[in-house]
């Protein structure tokens, strides 16, 4: 498996928002691509990764097969005129890049918001569709695990996930302190737009059940609420749904204020009502705030959250990427050394041949209690002489050298006619 892994990407770096909606892929898609992979080109480790940012094909293979997948899976998504939407994707045709990128995506390097929390669990679930489908071997194996390792390193070693780095998450983040983490708030989202739908995915993300939405538009209302399980409320019933919410974030686009005043005459504030406006212009009157029981907080007070967070993850990214460097290597190391595991084995089983040939010939003069001292002593030799070509031939792979020994061990011992058996690695 070594220097055959590749990948395909579309992400918020090379392709606007409208563009990635048309490739994005749901689980079902996902999964028919990569049995429509597998059946095209016997592709046995594969991963798919497909969030609202991003969609990404990695796989093991010889020959590179990057614009062929990028061509499928365009076309499985029914855009049949490939030639436009090449340009869109990035390639990685080299195996080191390729690794590296797939650590840098899982921790949080090239997130929209840099250090997002979200894409560890979006990567996991990746990782079990390939799993679901046996199209993960021990490559694939343990890379992931070796990045979800790495994961939990950054996570415990840098403040590179600490504080709310989006608007829209700095928001949601607002309430558990307006509120009390262990409340669950009446919230009214009102606007459905990119920062509002954002809103939403992060109240889901919160475990927050008692979340209504009203938009102009209902279409858009209605696939939102069906998506998370929300409550969608007639846009004609806003005063109404604002007296039964606790929480209102807006995010509408407009000249004028939405909130105001006058739209709130009929509210009686018995307890405090917050509201948190995102929009620019702003779509909640100033002037609100002069109700009793009414707090306002608008796009400034918010950002200035979101933005000592996101200066904080910034600083950390150095620490970040060490730790990647350093993980990347570790993980090299390892992959390397596949190429030398069909060897060792080779040669354990030939030795292991060697002493049961030898033992045999004995043991009818043994006793039962002599041959199991026999047999342990025989065993514990063979592990002291095999630890040292073991050894040398991991050493050799570091170096770049490994073909040479194998070819040596392959010569004294007549490995070729050996069986590999890759289930007894004691080594």
């Amino acid at each position: 498996m070594l220097d055959t892994f590749k990948t395909i990407s579309v992400s918020h770096k090379t392709a606007p928002l409208q563009v990635r909606e048309l490739i994005a892929l749901n689980e079902d898609e996902a999964k028919r691509l990569m049995l429509r992979l597998r059946d095209f080109f016997g592709l046995a480790d594969l991963l798919v990764i497909s969030t609202c940012n991003r969609t990404e094909v990695y796989y093991a293979f010889d020959q590179d097969l990057n614009v062929e997948i990028a061509r499928l899976l365009l076309i499985e998504k029914g855009l049949t005129d490939t030639d436009n939407y090449l340009p869109y994707f990035q390639f990685f045709g080299a195996h080191d890049e390729a690794v590296r990128h797939l650590f840098e995506v899982c921790v949080g390097l090239h997130s929209q918001v840099v250090g997002d929390m979200q894409i560890p669990n979006q990567v996991k679930q990746s990782y079990q569709w390939s799993a679901d489908l046996d199209m993960a071997g021990p490559f694939l194996h343990r890379l992931m695990h070796t990045i979800f390792f790495t994961n939990k390193r950054v996570t415990q070693e840098t403040p590179f996930r600490d504080g709310a780095a989006s608007v829209s998450y700095a928001a949601v983040e607002l309430i558990d302190e307006l509120i009390g983490e262990n409340q669950n708030p009446t919230v009214l989202v009102i606007g459905l737009g990119e920062i509002g739908a954002d809103v939403c995915k992060n109240l889901e993300a919160r475990k927050l059940t008692n979340i209504t939405l009203c938009n102009r538009t209902v279409a858009k209302a209605e696939a939102l609420a069906d998506q998370y399980g929300f409550r969608m409320a007639d846009f004609a019933n806003l005063t109404d749904e604002i007296r039964r919410a606790d929480v209102i974030i807006s995010s509408v686009m407009r000249d004028d204020p939405l909130i105001t005043p006058e739209l709130l005459k009929d509210v009686n504030v018995l307890t405090f009502k917050y509201f948190i406006d995102l929009s620019v212009p702003r779509s909640v009157d100033a002037a609100v705030e002069q109700i009793p029981g009414v707090l306002v907080y608008n796009i400034d007070n918010i950002r200035n959250r979101a933005d000592e967070a996101l200066n904080q993850r910034l600083a950390a990214i150095p620490q970040v990427e060490a730790i990647v460097t350093q993980a990347v290597a570790e993980f090299g190391d390892w992959s390397k050394e596949m190429v030398v595991s069909p060897t060792i084995n080779k040669l354990k089983n030939a030795l292991e041949q060697i002493r049961r040939d030898e033992i045999a010939r004995h043991m009818k003069h043994l006793t039962p209690d002599e041959s199991e001292k026999v047999d342990k002593i025989t065993r514990g030799i063979m592990q002291k002489i095999i630890k040292l070509p073991v050894l040398q031939l991991k050493a050799a792979c570091k170096r770049g050298e490994a073909e040479t020994l194998i070819d040596v061990l392959n010569d004294l011992f007549d490995l070729e006619k050996q069986p590999v058996d890759e289930q007894k690695h004691s080594y």
